[in-house]
């Protein structure tokens, strides 16, 4: 018989790793993370830098421009997500 890992473990090689910078830190352990990546165009070829702000869950009090790794996991509440994996 095998050995399931409970659901509740967050360190599953399935959640989404991403990194971005700490742009609003005034919420009791939240973060708000802008997390910026570059895509082509498909027609016009042009790189362009999209941005996604995702509120992130901590528990230590992270400085605003710091540069921090974040993960998916479950709900934590009704817009956040995400939780800080480390500070880099």
């Amino acid at each position: 018989m095998a050995i399931q890992e409970s659901p509740s473990q967050e360190n599953s090689k399935s959640a989404k790793q991403l990194q971005g910078v700490v742009v609003k830190n005034k919420m009791m352990k939240t973060v708000v993370v802008e997390i910026r990546r570059k895509v082509v165009h498909p027609l016009y070829k042009k790189v362009i830098t999209k941005k996604n702000r995702l509120k992130a869950h901590t528990e230590v009090e992270i400085p605003q421009g710091a540069t921090v790794l974040i993960a998916e996991t479950r709900p934590i509440s009704k817009d956040k997500h995400h939780r800080v994996v480390r500070v880099l």
